[in-house]
């Protein structure tokens, strides 16, 4: 599989997530204060709960239910309850076009 256009970059507001899906992956992209987008599993591993409906953080996305944050580098929970990491995807930027190949998860430390 190949990337695919997840959304338009002037679509994102900084430090915000906005919930797109591609070939049924839930995905939360976000454009962070450093003007990074990023994209991670959209569904807290604690508990089934959308993350881009979430608040970003620096460099993290909190769940709204339950509180757990997520790093956008690394997946990885921040804080409990959640310890499970979410799926980080790799992002290209083409002109206004934010890319993303969801079959293609980031192996991060």
């Amino acid at each position: 599989m190949s990337a695919q256009r997840a959304c338009a970059l002037s679509d994102l507001v900084q430090d915000e997530a906005r919930r797109v899906e591609i070939d049924g992956v839930p995905m939360a992209v976000v454009l962070d204060s450093n003007g990074e987008v990023h994209a991670i599993g959209d569904t807290c591993t604690h508990g089934d709960i959308s993350l881009s409906e979430g608040f970003v953080d620096g460099d993290s996305l909190e769940c709204w239910a339950h509180g757990s944050a997520f790093s956008l580098r690394t997946g990885k929970p921040l804080n409990l309850p959640a310890y499970e990491p979410v799926p980080v995807f790799a992002v290209t930027v083409d002109g206004d076009d934010v890319l993303i190949d969801p079959s293609v998860k980031l192996e991060v430390n």
